[in-house]
């Protein structure tokens, strides 16, 4: 950027100093990370990242934690404390042009990763259909794939679009100011009872979670239809049952570990 003083470098936000002060700054006011994320309507997960280097906040945060913590931006995106004059408008411009632009990234890696599990339900589906029809082929008969793998493969295949296309990557920031145990959007539902509470802590992993199992699913259970074909009379239902509604339990693990 070029202002009156001339030519000046781009500095890079050190994160990790950001990081650092901002901890800082959260014990000298005897915060707690869970305190300060209530304060900002985010989770205690999101202030760990920032401490922890890991991540910046979004930049609609950075005027309100600066408030919050009583230091101005320049000096939080520095981190550190500055002296009166130390920092003009040019330089100011130019940390929060950095933390936009970082911001940005981070919104196009969560782009990449939308793409990445658009194109993992294209292939899963692709091939499970295949796996079907090949079964058909070596002459399964119809009712039999119809009571078991072809049944896991359509549930696992319909409702994993939906988790995979449709599902939000965020909550509500209601869900980080209340304890709410049960979600809803559109048609899809989920009611967890006392097991745990959805937030942003804990729901990054659940979306993961889900879209895990409901790509792989339907490309593995043909193949362990077609491994336990012989027994499949006895354990046919239980192993149906498992792979149409097994992703509870993985769900179950990781929303009360990151709650």
């Amino acid at each position: 950027m070029i202002g009156p003083k001339g030519v000046r470098d781009m500095e890079q936000i050190d994160r990790e100093r950001f990081g650092t002060f901002l901890s800082e700054l959260r014990k000298e006011k005897s915060f707690t990370q869970q305190e300060l994320a209530d304060r900002l309507f985010v989770s205690n997960k999101a202030v760990s990242k920032w401490e922890r280097g890991l991540s910046l906040p979004d930049i609609s945060l950075l005027t309100p934690l600066a408030d919050i913590l009583g230091v101005t931006v320049a000096e939080l995106l520095k981190g550190e404390r500055l002296a009166e004059g130390q920092v003009d408008a040019y330089e100011v411009k130019d940390l929060v042009d950095q933390a936009v632009q970082l911001s940005a990234e981070e919104q196009k890696s969560g782009v990449r990763k939308k793409r990445f599990w658009h194109l993992a339900w294209g292939l899963s589906a692709l091939v499970s259909a295949g796996e079907i029809a090949l079964l058909r082929m070596a002459g399964t008969p119809w009712d039999i794939l119809g009571a078991g793998p072809l049944v896991v493969v359509l549930l696992c295949t319909i409702f994993g679009y939906w988790v995979c296309y449709v599902m939000r990557e965020r909550l509500p920031t209601i869900y980080d100011q209340e304890k709410l145990s049960f979600y809803a959007d559109g048609v899809f539902r989920m009611n967890m009872g006392n097991f745990f509470y959805f937030n942003n802590s804990n729901w990054p992993h659940i979306v993961r979670t889900l879209r895990i199992w409901l790509t792989v699913t339907p490309v593995v259970f043909p193949l362990v239809f077609w491994l336990l074909r012989g027994v499949w009379s006895i354990l046919g239902l239980a192993v149906t049952l498992l792979g149409s509604l097994g992703f509870f339990f993985p769900v179950l693990y990781v929303g009360r570990r990151y709650q």
